[in-house]
């Protein structure tokens, strides 16, 4: 009895949330807003954000408080009509799709991939086929061998693309193929394609208009954010549910697995103890984005494709366009550097006002030899941290030598001479 009392006061506290956002209509372009001035948040950190936005070659950005836009803006060519792609932030939309085509009653998670492609569908012993389940596939857990190259877009669905490696559910590792072969399995399943069901089911709902090409998702950053924002008030859209099954909700955003603590269901989790990457088997100590709050969760693609939600604050942000800067796998230099910037926003008091944030530029990353800081900012010292957290190189320089670390993921902190510290990923070959 008091398990159930518990979930019933849950859902009475989330519908309560989800009241309290604001939703922008279905059709049109018609969305409220809020001033950043009523966040307090200064003008001359809103223009710091918004030009360093901008100078990581972006295209669009855009903020969302409580579901009410904060900042939007379009760089370049770019307009609020331009149409971009998700890359692999698409991933997490198809994490919900699949969810809804569960509720719809057409495939259950928990069911061999085999019982809706057929026996055969990868060159693994049938019994090892047999063990790989729609969930294994969304929680990149299906043992099948990443190191094996299809085709360039990664997108071949061919017996031979699929081969065993180690049982499923044994490893994890971000591997494309098996993702996108959930995309021909919902197809399978429900009979429609998939950007008419993913419209019919969601899109339609919230007023997101995008569409799958190619199994990529492209759409407006306005969609994105749409999107996001559903995520934030857990799967309702102006008090009408669009997904109800709340237990499948709350596990696409929490741990699915103990090999990698940082991935729901095709979901990016910050917080957690520790994290993996893409092509790599590290397991590394501490959340993916130390800047941005515990909560935050992340669809994140290729070339920078954001969108972060952040249920404590209210938060949605959402970022097209080109790469931001050096990459390590999912996880740019951008998510720590935007989000340092974030937690930054509101003005101070005359007393505790303190210099602005410095930037920096570290090059080259990736690098086999040395490591070179530049700024505007006087570097003080370096500090360079494998991925367990212990300090392996520590200069009193703007320029470290590496030669002859353990190739790898590092972590450089970075020393002024004003105080300011922030630590950026490293790679070294």
């Amino acid at each position: 009895m008091r398990l159930i009392y518990t979930f019933f006061l849950l859902s009475l506290l989330n519908a309560a949330f989800a009241q309290s956002l604001y939703f922008p209509p279905a059709e049109g372009d018609d969305w409220a807003t809020l001033q950043p001035d009523s966040l307090n948040w200064c003008p001359e950190k809103v223009d710091s954000l918004l030009a360093f936005v901008e100078s990581r070659d972006s295209k669009a950005f855009i903020i969302l408080k409580d579901g009410k836009i904060v900042l939007e803006r379009y760089f370049g060519t770019f307009q609020q009509d331009s149409v971009w792609y998700w890359a692999s932030a698409g991933k997490s939309l198809m994490a919900a799709v699949i969810g809804l085509a569960q509720e719809d009653g057409y495939l259950d998670i928990n069911d061999p991939v085999s019982d809706y492609m057929g026996a055969g569908w990868t060159e693994c012993p049938p019994e090892k086929e047999a063990l790989i389940t729609i969930r294994n596939q969304i929680t990149m857990t299906t043992g099948l061998d990443d190191a094996v190259e299809n085709d360039a877009t990664n997108s071949c669905f061919e017996p031979a693309c699929f081969q065993y490696l180690v049982d499923a559910g044994t490893r994890w590792a971000y591997h494309n193929s098996p993702y996108r072969y959930t995309q021909e399995l919902v197809e399978a399943a429900t009979g429609v394609n998939l950007t008419l069901y993913t419209r019919l089911r969601l899109g339609n709902a919230i007023g997101m208009k995008g569409g799958w090409f190619g199994n990529v998702y492209y759409s407006k950053a306005r969609d994105m954010a749409r999107f996001g924002l559903l995520m934030l008030a857990e799967g309702q859209w102006g008090g009408t549910p669009v997904m109800t099954d709340t237990a499948y909700f709350n596990a696409m955003i929490t741990p699915s697995q103990d090999l990698n603590q940082s991935y729901g269901y095709l979901w990016w989790l910050n917080g957690q103890p520790s994290f993996m990457l893409p092509a790599t088997q590290l397991v590394l100590n501490g959340p993916m984005v130390p800047e941005a709050p515990a909560d935050m969760y992340a669809a994140l693609g290729k070339n920078d494709q954001k969108i972060y939600v952040v249920p404590s604050e209210g938060l949605v942000v959402v970022r097209q366009g080109n790469n931001a800067g050096p990459v390590v796998a999912a996880a740019s230099s951008f998510d720590n550097q935007l989000w340092a910037r974030l937690s930054e926003m509101e003005c101070l008091t005359a007393a505790a006002e303190v210099e602005p944030r410095p930037d920096w530029t570290i090059a080259p990353n990736p690098t086999t030899d040395e490591i070179r800081v530049s700024g505007k900012a006087d570097i003080a010292h370096l500090e360079l941290l494998n991925s367990s957290g212990v300090v392996v190189r520590n200069v009193a320089d703007q320029r470290m030598d590496v030669a002859g670390l353990v190739p790898g993921i590092y972590f450089l902190r970075i020393w002024t001479t004003r105080g300011w510290s922030g630590t950026e990923r490293i790679v070294i070959h």
